[in-house]
């Protein structure tokens, strides 16, 4: 299962699927392309015969700026029906990668933001290059959070520092990231593509069968079904971006001044 797409690229080998993120020169967003790209990969991987272990990587300075501002930007007065698009194309990929039967590794090197954060705090080994700064920046521009930031940076960080993150809309260094266990290791950049692989080629050569279950348990331990979680989550974003303040905020971003949010 090779395969392209316009955002992200599959290659399988010796049981190993690599997934990159292949839009570097715009920060890899999550973009229309990279939401529909997330579902038809991991449709595709749970097909994907002899499957043992994935590797999620980027390519590029940074893994990942989250969510496209520059396609929110000319779409700000009406980005309800935009957000439960992209969100329901995105929402099952990312459910079908957390549930998922074999380990996934990410390897994370510049900035990760928003939904980015969100994507690597669901896998189960993160790797960060030395450098990494991961942040969320859902409630500076007035928005809430999606891509099951909820239920992946509670898992990680604990609920009160998770949301503690999202509101302060906190940038961390890989170092802040692994205290408050986002991060799982810290390389030097020049390593980190030879680490991750190295750690998702070991996690392949495992005992599949009990990594799935593990995986499994550890899923249902959770106080809310991930499904239910995800639908809350984008209807919520929906709804809050149709807000003076999300409007005011992407406004604010795009053209480099300060955002006045008035609270409605």
């Amino acid at each position: 299962m090779n395969t392209t797409y316009s955002s992200v690229k599959v290659e399988v080998q010796d049981g190993l699927a690599i997934v990159t993120l292949t839009q570097p020169e715009r920060g890899n967003p999550f973009d229309g392309d990279f939401t529909r790209d997330m579902k038809e990969v991991f449709l595709g991987l749970w097909d994907c015969p002899g499957l043992r272990a994935v590797l999620i990587r980027a390519d590029g300075a940074n893994f990942s700026f989250g969510g496209d501002l520059k396609s929110f930007y000319p779409q700000r007065a009406n980005l309800a029906p935009l957000v439960r698009r992209w969100t329901s194309d995105l929402h099952m990929g990312l459910q079908r990668a957390w549930q998922l039967p074999v380990p996934i590794v990410v390897a994370v090197q510049g900035w990760a933001m928003g939904g980015g954060v969100a994507l690597l705090a669901g896998c189960d080994v993160v790797v960060a290059g030395q450098s990494a700064r991961l942040g969320s920046a859902f409630a500076q521009l007035g928005f809430s959070c999606d891509s099951g930031s909820s239920a992946t940076l509670s898992a990680r960080m604990g609920v009160a520092r998770a949301k503690r993150f999202v509101m302060l809309a906190e940038v961390l260094s890989s170092l802040e990231a692994m205290q408050a266990g986002l991060v799982d290791k810290i390389v030097p950049d020049a390593e980190l593509d030879a680490e991750a692989l190295s750690v998702a080629r070991k996690l392949a050569a495992g005992p599949t069968v009990a990594y799935g279950e593990i995986k499994r348990l550890f899923l249902r331990a959770s106080a809310m079904q991930m499904e239910a979680l995800l639908e809350d989550e984008a209807l919520t974003l929906a709804r809050v971006s149709s807000t003076d303040d999300a409007q005011e905020g992407i406004a604010a971003l795009m053209e480099k001044r300060k955002p006045v949010f008035l609270g409605r």
